[in-house]
């Protein structure tokens, strides 16, 4: 069935077991330190074989919860890529340590792996972005973590699902924290989760979620009496989220396998067009979570990436950038730590030409045969303009 209605570059999934499951939690009159957080958190560990799962409010706390709960602050270096969204720097930037910025890998848009091998100085973390969902080459990033003794924290913020030699995301480091933000591959309104096979760790994260709490609602023999005996936060999840999160969960087979569908369709579509750079691209070891296809415009500029926005959204195209600047180039980092235009030439090559087209379950019948042809047209257009 073919629509003219605009396509978004996302759109939650929203269906009547999301609205029951709000339904349930809201009539229960428990909104906060129930019983579905813990059931979320269960379901979703055993998603990804790790042995615990920790709820947050956001993928950015869970990153920030993390380093601070490992001791990460000033005077450590914390290597992380420069092409990423900003949350990936700033969870550092928190701590008081410093965020070493890594150029990406042009076949893959990850954080280089030869470029975070010649690093000389210590580093106390890496935390590697798996690019669009595709997974980073973990095998050499946890070989340099090991000669530096570091830990690695994946930011697995929409790489939930994908797969690297037969390990999923979050299952690849000490830790991985997801985002469940609306246009991600599902969600649970905000929201985020660690992951981990660390007992300690996860122990020392769920206690520091909650301000530093030494007793849990549920453990307390008085209510209202407890300790603090550690700094913490206020990084929990509601029982709405978990709620939310639990039954899309429930349905990210379907999701994924649309996704991956689409992927596959899309590509076929724009393989014929030599300009344009695709990521994510297939890889022997690593399989990508189809969060979204971009398309990259060549380095020398000769097509104008502003015309080519200009003619998808005057067809209803959604579209979005990943990322709109490498990270050090932004102006906080830029004015604070003196980086130039130049030190990141695949990151500010992304940046600079980047479209991000979507994927999701939202697409109609005809979305790939009409991304596909507006792309196409707009390609023309900007040529002979």
């Amino acid at each position: 069935m073919s629509s003219n209605n605009p396509i978004p570059f996302g759109k939650p999934q929203i269906s009547d077991c999301e609205l029951d499951a709000i339904r349930d939690v809201m009539e229960s009159g428990m909104l906060v330190h129930g019983k579905v957080t813990p059931a979320f958190e269960e379901a979703f560990a055993e998603r990804i074989g790790t042995k615990h799962a920790v709820a947050v409010s956001s993928c950015t706390a869970g990153l920030h919860l993390t380093l601070f709960v490992k001791d990460i602050g000033p005077g450590d270096r914390v290597a992380v890529p420069a092409m990423t969204h900003v949350a990936t720097a700033h969870s550092v930037e928190l701590t008081g340590a410093t965020p070493v910025f890594v150029d990406a890998d042009p076949l893959s848009g990850n954080m280089s792996a030869d470029l975070l091998d010649s690093q000389d100085e210590p580093l106390a973390a890496i935390m590697p972005v798996h690019y669009l969902g595709t997974p980073c080459d973990m095998d050499r990033i946890n070989a340099v973590a090991e000669r530096h003794g570091a830990f690695v924290l994946e930011d697995c913020a929409i790489a939930l699902d994908s797969d690297y030699k037969g390990r999923k995301a979050g299952n690849l480091g000490l830790a991985g924290s997801f985002s469940f933000y609306p246009v991600k591959q599902m969600t649970s309104i905000e929201g985020g989760m660690v992951s981990t096979n660390d007992d300690a760790l996860a122990d020392a994260l769920r206690k520091r979620r909650a301000f530093g709490y030494n007793r849990a609602l549920g453990d307390r023999a008085k209510p209202g009496i407890y300790d603090v005996d550690q700094l913490g936060f206020n990084y929990r999840m509601s029982e709405v989220e978990a709620a939310v999160g639990l039954a899309q969960l429930s349905r990210l087979d379907d999701f994924h396998a649309i996704r991956a569908a689409n992927y596959n369709a899309l590509t076929t579509a724009l393989a014929e067009i030599e300009e344009l750079t695709l990521f994510p691209g297939q890889h022997e070891t690593a399989q990508p979570s189809y969060y979204c296809l971009n398309t990259v415009l060549p380095k020398d500029g000769s097509i104008d990436r502003d015309q080519v926005m200009d003619h998808l959204k005057a067809a209803g195209i959604g579209f979005s950038v990943h990322y709109p600047g490498a990270v050090p180039l932004f102006t906080y980092y830029k004015e604070k730590y003196g980086y130039k235009e130049g030190q990141f030439p695949v990151a500010e090559w992304l940046a600079a030409q980047t479209l991000s087209l979507p994927l999701g379950p939202h697409l109609p019948e005809d979305g790939v045969n009409r991304i596909a042809a507006a792309l196409k047209d707009a390609l023309v257009k900007s040529r002979s303009s």
